[in-house]
């Protein structure tokens, strides 16, 4: 009898204690705290997903994770996933029960140039059983040592790797699991949890009501910490990544990979209350289609292009939005004044005047030019007879002006001019335009196209007049039907060209980076971004399209043409080894490409360091002796040219000096 009653009432504790942790897991309220509020203010950027396993199934499953798990950055990306990974297989009957649940990485620069991520998992009702959190130690092996320490009140567990000498820093916060391999970001997630920043920042909530549920994953882009960012990367400071500093708050995108390895983004971005008049304009204008990539080169590396359904609409939003801040409207007109009264023009008669609906930035990385970031700015007319009229006069009155001797030049029945005059550019675009100082023009079809250097406009030209130009290739095309054909802002990257002058502006370390992970950059052949006015936000758009590295390195579309190359000289010749001399075609000179037509020499030296070639200019032209040597140092080739034509007698010599050939032309 007694044993009964024993049973009885052990019988009733058990089925208390399952009646209590039914209600404590299914009845009782959630004591439950957003993943956004444990996220640290200076977060660069969020990764969030609702459901985990599902993302991650049909990410991993994909030809672009594949190739991308090959790599140390993503490595350390997803190493405390894989660990978490692990803790929740052993656990998956538990698990089983909370079905999708959110998790949220994002990244901060926790020390100058240094930068981590933090892992938010949301345990939803897991978190009530204390199972993990009681018993974390358990689930790694033998190789990790385990240890507590406590901040604010709040336990973190430090597991230590022996063999990377890493420590994963993990804590539970309610209903939250926080991760990370830097405890400063544990500690300010903490901090978090009386004072929410981001989870409460009005203009993060913004973005966040109006990004769709994403099957896949979401991704949100604060830029007032993006220039600290870059510095990871660089020692120089870049215009562009302060400029969108500068301007923007928050993106917000929602994902979907497409059966073709390309990766969709749509969302939104918000400007800030106190961005430039030129931002403020362009997020209030109406947006037109764009045409510019029927002059830019096949290889062009950055094409960036603003529209306008009218400039001078444009253009009188723009000085009405800089007339609320008096102290940059003064000096706006002081500059405006200054120009007009030195050169005798009216800026908007003569300029602003016969700008049509769209302008670009490129960036071109031409096989022909030494210079590396190789800049171009061109402008769609509305009229190019008006437009070729009020150049030259603004040509001419600044040659009235300056010392400047230079006046044109033909190429390929082209003509380029010189327009002298340093920050013109800027009272238009501001710091985007920077880079266009004192440049030379030309101009094709209804464009006029500016660059400080003469030998990429001569590379637009030989492209345009080739017909590889980015409107005739197929692969931008195909890449550019993702977006509207009509957009206020879009921004195409043909990444393996702008892969070799990006290494020119980052510091040494990464450089490295960029050298060891090439294939993993280059991988991502065509990128594009695209932003229209949507009432007070930008819709916005991103495209990331995925390659295999060995069909990128063989496609010509992704490097300089070799072809293109040939087309551009005028008289270019299979080439010849040092030591091996054609005496029917010695004399057939290869075109010289200048960097600044008032040059009156050029010279170029061999790998080892000996003279090559001396040539003289006048006016951008061939105009006095030519010599040509070997790598010993021996006279090759001696002549001369008067204005770009070869004249008198032409020598050809052998390595020792003697005469083999002379020609006179």
């Amino acid at each position: 009898m007694m044993k009964k009653r024993i049973l009885i009432g052990l019988s009733a504790l058990v089925s208390l204690f399952f009646l209590w942790q039914f209600y404590v897991f299914f009845v009782t309220q959630k004591d439950s705290f957003q993943s956004i509020y444990l996220v640290p203010k200076d977060a660069i950027y969020i990764l969030e997903t609702q459901d985990p396993i599902g993302s991650w199934n049909e990410v991993s499953e994909s030809d672009i994770w594949n190739h991308l798990q090959k790599n140390d950055y993503f490595n350390q990306l997803t190493t405390s996933l894989n660990k978490l990974d692990t803790i929740f297989k052993k656990n998956k009957s538990i698990i089983n029960l909370t079905g999708k649940r959110e998790v949220l990485i994002s990244a901060h620069v926790y020390k100058p140039k240094k930068y981590s991520f933090l892992y938010v998992i949301d345990l939803e009702k897991i978190a009530k059983l204390n199972v993990l959190k009681n018993n974390i130690g358990r689930f790694f092996s033998d190789n990790y040592r385990i240890s507590n320490r406590v901040y604010h009140t709040h336990k973190i567990v430090e597991v230590y790797d022996e063999k990377t000498k890493e420590t994963l820093y993990i804590s539970f916060l309610k209903n939250q699991m926080i991760v990370s391999y830097v405890h400063t970001l544990i500690e300010a997630s903490i901090d978090q949890l009386e004072e929410p920043e981001i989870g409460r920042d009005l203009d993060y909530l913004e973005i966040q009501k109006n990004v769709s549920n994403s099957k896949l994953f979401k991704l949100y882009i604060q830029y007032k910490y993006i220039n600290q960012y870059a510095k990871c990367f660089t020692d120089k400071s870049l215009d562009i990544i302060e400029t969108i500093g500068d301007n923007l708050l928050f993106t917000g995108f929602d994902f979907k990979l497409d059966s073709k390895n390309t990766i969709i983004a749509n969302g939104y971005t918000n400007v800030n209350e106190t961005a430039s008049a030129h931002m403020k304009a362009l997020a209030n204008n109406t947006s037109s289609k764009r045409s510019i990539s029927k002059v830019l080169p096949a290889q062009t590396a950055v094409y960036t292009s603003l529209t306008f359904s009218d400039f001078t609409d444009f253009y009188q939003n723009f000085e009405a939005i800089l007339k609320e801040d008096k102290t940059e409207y003064t000096k706006y007109l002081n500059g405006l004044e200054k120009v007009e009264n030195y050169l005798k023009i009216n800026v908007k008669q003569h300029f602003v005047s016969w700008i049509g609906n769209e302008i670009a930035f490129t960036h071109l990385n031409s096989p022909l030019n030494e210079i590396k970031n190789d800049f171009a700015l061109v402008i769609k007319t509305n009229d190019i007879k008006k437009a070729t009229t009020n150049l030259e006069f603004i040509t001419n009155q600044i040659r009235k002006k300056t010392p400047v001797k230079f006046k044109s030049i033909t190429y390929k029945e082209h003509t380029i001019n010189y327009l002298a005059m340093k920050g013109f550019f800027n009272m238009f675009l501001g710091k985007l335009l920077n880079k266009i100082e004192k440049p030379y023009y030309t101009i094709i079809d209804d464009y006029v196209i500016f660059s400080n250097h003469p030998t990429t406009l001569k590379y637009i030209i030989s492209s345009y007049i080739g017909e590889n130009t980015l409107k005739n290739s197929k692969e931008f095309q195909d890449f550019n039907n993702y977006f509207d054909k009509k957009s206020s802002l879009f921004t195409y990257i043909n990444t393996p060209l702008l892969y070799n002058s990006t290494m020119s502006v980052v510091n040494k370390k990464t450089q490295k980076e960029m050298q060891l992970n090439k294939d993993f950059i280059i991988c991502f052949p065509q990128i594009g971004l695209q932003f229209n006015s949507d009432d007070t936000l930008l819709e916005s758009k991103m495209v990331v399209k995925y390659v295999n590295p060995i069909i990128v390195k063989n496609n010509a579309f992704y490097s300089p043409n070799k072809k293109i190359i040939e087309t551009t000289h005028s008289n270019t010749l299979p080439k010849i080894e040092d030591d091996k001399i054609n005496v029917e075609t010695i004399f057939n000179i290869s075109e010289v490409y200048l960097s600044d037509l008032n040059a009156r020499k050029y010279t170029s030296k061999h790998k080892n360091g000996t003279l090559k070639i001396e040539v003289f200019f006048k006016n951008g032209l061939k105009h006095g002796s030519y010599k040509e040597y070997y790598k010993n140092g021996e006279l090759k080739i001696s002549g001369k040219y008067r204005k770009g034509k070869q004249v008198g007698l032409w020598k050809a010599y052998d390595k020792k000096g003697k005469i083999i050939t002379k020609k006179r032309m």
